[in-house]
């Protein structure tokens, strides 16, 4: 399922992706703040690809590539997953090549995917998690009205904090 904004599109992640997968999630500054098997290679981000297709085949997650309007390549990705049973919880990742920072990108995905979790899946709320020490993930969260949870955990990641943006309707 594809989105727009005014300078951004979300799309769907293909095989067309690897090298911008591979780049994306072997990044050192993103992966500084994440916990995850970075890929090695292009096999890796492969593999990484076609895990995520079946997830969203299986209605598991939304998953987007993002890309300027006018370029191809994909500079970042945002998802929204690890829903609860009754679908009404659901939790939003995302990742953007440090060059594309501080520009208001991951602002405009974020307030899309918001939009679309809300109005379209019919979401209660939405969680993320973010490292304590992502000053520029914390800052998105807080602008876009995320409530830092009181004693929420994200398990087994301690350092991790839980924010939560609950619906309005």
């Amino acid at each position: 399922m594809k989105l727009e904004t005014k300078r951004l599109q979300l799309k769907e992640i293909n095989e067309s992706h690897v090298d911008d997968i591979l780049k994306i999630r072997s990044n050192e500054v993103i992966n500084r703040f994440v916990q995850r098997n970075a890929p090695k290679n292009n096999y890796d981000a492969l593999q990484f690809i076609l895990t995520i297709r079946e997830r969203t085949k299986n209605n598991e997650t939304f998953y987007w590539g993002i890309s300027l309007k006018d370029q191809s390549h994909l500079i970042g990705t945002i998802c929204l997953w690890n829903f609860s049973e009754d679908r009404k919880v659901a939790e939003v990742g995302y990742e953007l090549l440090p060059e594309y920072h501080r520009k208001g990108i991951m602002s405009e995905a974020l307030a899309a995917i918001t939009d679309f979790a809300f109005h379209k899946l019919h979401l209660g709320e939405i969680v993320a998690m973010t490292h304590q020490d992502n000053e520029n993930s914390k800052q998105l969260l807080l602008k876009h009205h995320f409530v830092l949870g009181e004693g929420g955990e994200d398990e087994g990641f301690p350092e991790n904090l839980v924010f939560s943006l609950k619906t309005f309707l």
